[in-house]
């Protein structure tokens, strides 16, 4: 996502049922992505609508999201997680799985899913995403609620 994008209006999340399924690992920061997330979807709609569910890690989030898609109605749902370089090319194996799967749910439910999959190289590079002017989490939740309301719009729910 681009810090130039800004949302087309401001849409309230009131009538949304969003479903967010955030990794563990790189606890803290996850942390505090959730709490942006949470926090812009909380101020904009209704807190009892967001529906939180945690895995070990990144490589999990798929398969909640579809358990989560398979037994209840959403209007939008969000994969969180935080996936950072170590000294093999393994994170790029996850978060490229990771996004196909989500993306394959997405074709497969016709729910709107946001990868909130953040990687990079170093956790100073997460960590500017995340708590620095970037805010990710404040677009993620953004997205998610605009979605959720073209979702809405064009389907029957």
């Amino acid at each position: 996502m681009s810090s130039e994008i800004q949302p087309s209006s401001h849409l309230s999340s009131q009538t949304l049922r969003i479903g967010v399924v955030a990794a563990q690992f790189n606890r803290s920061l996850i942390e505090s992505l959730l709490n942006r997330v949470t926090g812009c979807l909380a101020q904009n709609g209704k807190p009892e609508f967001i529906l939180i569910e945690r895995v070990p890690g990144s490589n999990e989030i798929p398969s909640a999201l579809s358990l989560l898609l398979q037994a209840q109605t959403f209007s939008c749902m969000i994969g969180l997680g935080v996936v950072i370089k170590g000294t093999t090319s393994h994170h790029h194996l996850v978060a490229e799985s990771a996004g196909n799967a989500i993306q394959s749910l997405v074709l497969k439910f016709n729910v709107p899913i946001i990868n909130g999959i953040i990687v990079t190289d170093t956790i100073k590079d997460a960590e500017e995403r995340i708590t620095g002017d970037l805010d990710r989490g404040h677009e993620f939740a953004q997205a998610a609620i605009e979605m959720g309301h073209l979702y809405k719009k064009w389907t029957k729910i």
